[in-house]
């Protein structure tokens, strides 16, 4: 059975050249990179050699922003919300984070945390399509403000947000501002040089690079606490033995995608979406249909379950998900799509499909008819219809 995999918001195979890259770090260039020796040279060499690399892709350069390695996304997220939180704490009384609604579990539950521990959190609404507007976030800002964290694009129905208008209002009004851009990283531009960021999480999986390594952009100034304590690596602010090996990779990473596989990648998602719209009833695309992720397709099948139909596409050799990676497992409904006004029901009825810069038109012909088998069997199999 041939495998199709449509799950790239949710990790990417490596690529070869990040691959070859890596290799001699595991096996002949295996120094610690604080270690003072040749061997620890050539790791810390590379380790340099792998933030200039992402510094350039975000047109930023060292001397305005810090690239402080951590083990994901997560890590990431955390330590921007908390380092901030808790450095303010020590500093001023800023007490005030502003989030949407639809950002990413890790920024969401660790808002509730800072919580419970003190810190007033703002949760702002977002329209149907997923958007954030930038009014809220300034009506939202107060005296007592320190941070806003809104995300680039959304993980699981792929909304550009305005984060340059975002970015301006918080500059305005001296309100440091972090954004969440795993999944948005080297698929939509984003310009440091121009926008006012103070902060952005990104990580390699997402882009071909290996798992377990992310990184916090943060720029010179900005005050942050670090959250992990020991050896001082990482200028003090993230202490551990270097993941060095993942650091290049994360170097590498950042130059795969093209930007044709931007565009081939838009071209079929756009065929994707008007694939399934055209051929399958009842269904609707969640999110906008432009200022959208260029590989990012999210559908509500009504009356069927989202997790049957990944399950039987699944048994097709097919990979599609429910939604966020992370939280896949769960039964409650997609906290994105009822923020965005969704039924608990549609919910529960939606899947992900989100392509990869090497799928093919052939392979989206698959899961178009593929789809509409699975769901017209659902449908007949375990009808769930509204009660007149």
């Amino acid at each position: 059975m041939k495998r199709i995999y449509l799950d790239h918001a949710a990790t990417t195979p490596l690529d070869r050249s990040v691959l070859s890259a890596m290799r001699p770090f595991f096996h002949t260039k295996y120094g610690n990179a604080a270690s003072i020796h040749k061997f620890g040279q050539e790791a810390a060499e590379a380790v340099e050699k792998a933030r200039i690399s992402i510094l350039s892709k975000l047109n930023a350069k060292s001397d305005d922003y810090q690239v402080i390695f951590t083990s994901g996304g997560t890590e990431s997220n955390n330590f921007a919300i908390k380092g901030v939180a808790f450095a303010a704490k020590e500093r001023s009384k800023k007490n005030h984070i502003i989030v949407s609604a639809i950002e990413h579990d890790c920024i969401l539950n660790c808002s509730r945390w800072l919580e419970r521990n003190g810190f007033e959190v703002t949760i702002l609404p977002v329209n149907e399509e997923g958007f954030v507007d930038p009014q809220d976030v300034a009506k939202a800002i107060k005296k007592q403000t320190l941070l806003v964290s809104i995300m680039h694009a959304n993980n699981e129905i792929g909304t550009i947000e305005p984060i340059e208008e975002i970015a301006k209002i918080c500059l305005e009004n001296e309100v440091y501002f972090h954004s969440d851009a795993c999944q948005s990283f080297t698929k939509v531009p984003i310009d440091l040089s121009k926008n006012p960021l103070d902060l952005l999480t990104i990580n390699a999986h997402k882009i071909y690079g290996p798992k377990g390594i992310g990184a916090l952009v943060i720029k010179n100034g900005v005050k942050i606490e670090p959250l992990l304590h020991g050896g001082g690596q990482e200028y003090g602010l993230r202490s551990g033995t270097l993941n060095v090996p993942g650091i290049v990779g994360f170097g590498e990473a950042v130059k795969v995608i093209k930007p044709s596989h931007i565009k081939r990648m838009k071209k079929l998602r756009d065929y994707l979406i008007e694939g399934v719209i055209n051929s399958i009833e009842d269904v609707f695309l969640n999110g906008p249909k432009n200022h959208r992720l260029c590989n990012n397709a999210n559908f509500t099948f009504k009356y069927v379950e989202g997790e049957s139909i990944v399950l039987m596409l699944n048994a097709k050799g097919i990979a599609v998900s429910t939604g966020s990676a992370c939280s896949s497992r769960s039964l409650e409904p997609s906290h994105v799509l009822v923020a965005i006004g969704r039924s608990y029901e549609d919910a529960h009825g939606s899947i992900r499909i989100t392509l990869g810069k090497d799928t093919s038109k052939e392979e989206i012909d698959c899961t178009i008819e593929s789809l509409k088998e699975v769901v017209s069997k659902l449908r007949e199999i375990r009808p769930i219809k509204p009660c007149n």
